[in-house]
This record gives structure tokens, sequence and C-alpha cells, in this order.
């Protein structure tokens, strides 16, 4: 069967040529993301392979299914960007790569919260300018802090676990609390409104549905802890960005660690540092000095592309060879 990806970049081609000499499938790579107009890539595919970024509505997969497409294969673990209605009147199958790397991005999370609460970020422009003062440097002791978690799936518990070395108080909140590993790792799951009100730090680990799009917008920010650190390696349209550049303004908000933007379709995995930046939200969100917001990067370690290859390839081999698709993505 012929496979088309869509969005691919060095690093990604790298670990897929690599990883498909066990498999030997037919791949042809596209730069380009996957969108209604450049379906015609497609033309003559079983199957396409996407990314976060790349757009399958519903009109882009009408357009596969005509193209003869059977199965969508994402490379990641969220299905949000995928019309899952529209696949289904079309009779196309959709998996996707549940768990790459939890550590990879819980790791990241990490990173996020001390690079913000030390403000190393700063530290390291101003001692490239000789400037070695410590005024507006001042952090906080991570210890007995209190923070809480949205969403303890895969990367959340492995943040969890990581978090408990820095001895702080954990509080989560989920639709479906997981009792067992709450008494096993002596956390304790709350209500959204009384982790809002409690938290120091809030991180977000949940999928982005119709009941999580923009949990965090005005109402929410003004129930949390005056100067909380909010964090976010899920999804961008977790966040309001408006209400949180408000949160920002009023020192409602005392930091964000993003690594997701909810318009970041059009910017990220790209290098448009000799353009005009014509998103005027993104553009206020850069100008925090209390801000770190990355490229939707914290998945990528080695050891994660490699997993996002490998699985990828083995859904797609199951699909060819008419076994159960153990990652399907039901509507």
């Amino acid at each position: 069967m012929k496979i088309t990806f869509f969005g691919i970049q060095p690093y990604d081609k790298e670990s897929f040529d690599r990883i498909n000499k066990q498999y030997g499938l037919d791949i042809i790579y596209h730069r380009s993301q996957l969108n209604c107009k450049n379906v015609p890539l497609a033309q003559g595919s079983d199957i396409v392979c996407i990314f976060v970024n790349d757009i399958a509505d519903a009109s882009t997969i009408e357009g596969l299914a005509k193209s003869g497409v059977k199965l969508i294969a994402l490379r990641c673990a969220g299905f949000n960007n995928v019309d899952l209605d529209a696949a289904r009147k079309f009779n196309i199958k959709v998996v996707r790569v549940p768990a790459y790397s939890p550590h990879a991005v819980a790791e990241y999370a990490i990173a996020l919260m001390l690079s913000l609460n030390r403000k190393i970020h700063r530290a390291y422009w101003r001692t490239r300018d000789a400037n070695f003062a410590l005024h507006g440097l001042l952090g906080f002791d991570m210890y007995d802090k209190t923070i809480g978690i949205i969403g303890t799936g895969k990367i959340a518990k492995v943040l969890i676990h990581i978090l408990k070395g820095f001895g702080m108080k954990i509080i989560a909140y989920d639709l479906y609390p997981d009792q067992s590993f709450a008494a096993k790792e002596q956390i304790s799951y709350v209500t959204l409104e009384e982790l809002y009100h409690q938290s120091d730090i809030i991180s977000l680990h949940c999928p982005l549905t119709d009941q999580t799009r923009y949990m965090i917008d005005k109402h929410s920010i003004e129930l949390m802890k005056p100067g909380v650190m909010i964090i976010n390696t899920g999804r961008g349209q977790l966040i309001n960005t408006e209400a949180l550049i408000e949160g920002l303004k009023n020192k409602e908000i005392g930091s964000a660690g993003l690594d997701v933007y909810e318009e970041e379709a059009d910017y990220f995995y790209k290098d448009t540092s000799d353009k005009i930046l014509n998103d005027d939200i993104l553009a206020r969100l850069l100008s925090f000095n209390n801000v770190i917001l990355t490229s939707h990067q914290a998945f990528f370690t080695r050891e994660a592309l490699d997993n996002i290859a490998l699985t990828s390839l083995q859904n797609i081999q199951a699909f060819i060879e008419h076994k159960e698709l153990i990652n399907e993505v039901k509507a």
C-alpha cells in the first residue's frame, strides 16, 4: 500500500526511515501540512500519516476518501484535529500513538516550572551582557508548595512521581479519578474549584475536548491564587490566551510556561524569524518576561521520536494485515 506523510520534518524522516527498514513500507514524505487544499498530494494513497497541526476536517476527509485513503495514522496522542464523525461517515479508520514518551513531556513540564520560578531564562540573557545583578530574579522554594494537576493520565502520573521528590503537596482533578493510584501515591483528588483555590502551580495534562476547551478563562483565573504559575504542555486551546494575558497584566497570574498555543499551526515547526509576526495576541504573549513560550517541543527526545515511528508503523502494518487496531480512535 502507498503511504503519504504530511507535515514531515528532517528529524521525523530520519527516525521513520531507520525503523521502516524493519517493515519495508512504501512511504512518500511531504513537508506541507495536510489541509483541504493539498489533498491531491494524497492521490492514490491508501494511508496518510499526520501530526498535531495537520488539519483533517470534514472537507479534507471527504477529499481523502475520494482519493482512495482508508486510514489516517496520527503520529501523536491527540486527535482533536481529526473530524471523527466525518471519518466514520467515509469509512476511514483513525489510529494514533497514545504514549510515545510520558517521561519526555513530564520532564519538560518540570523544566518550565524551574526556569520560570528561578528566572533562568532572564538570568541567561543578563549574564551574556555581563549583568550579574540579582534584582528581579527572586524565586521560591518548591518544597511544601501545592501543585494542582489537571488530568491524571500517563504523563501526569510520571510528573507526580517526579514532583514527590521536590516535597510538594500534590492535588489533582480528573473526570475519571484513579483512586488506587491516588492512594498509592498519597495524593488527593479535589474538585476543579478547590484545585484553583489551593494551587501555587497548575499543570495541564488533559485532552482537548468540547468540555475542556478554554477551561482556563477569565472566570477560572479569578478563582486561582494570586500569582499562580500555569504550565501547559497539553493543547493550546485549553487556555483562552486573551484571558491569560489579562491575568498576567493584572498580576493574577504570576507566570506561565507554555509549550502550546491555541493558534500555533501557522507558526510552530517553522522558521518565521525573517517575517513580521502578524498575530497580535501571540506578539503580546511573547512580550512578557514572566512567560516562557516554546514551539510544542515537550515530546522532542530521541526516545520519543523512535517510539512515535515504531508505533505509527506498527499501526499501519496492522491495518495492512487486517489485524486488530489496538490504537484505533473511535467517534
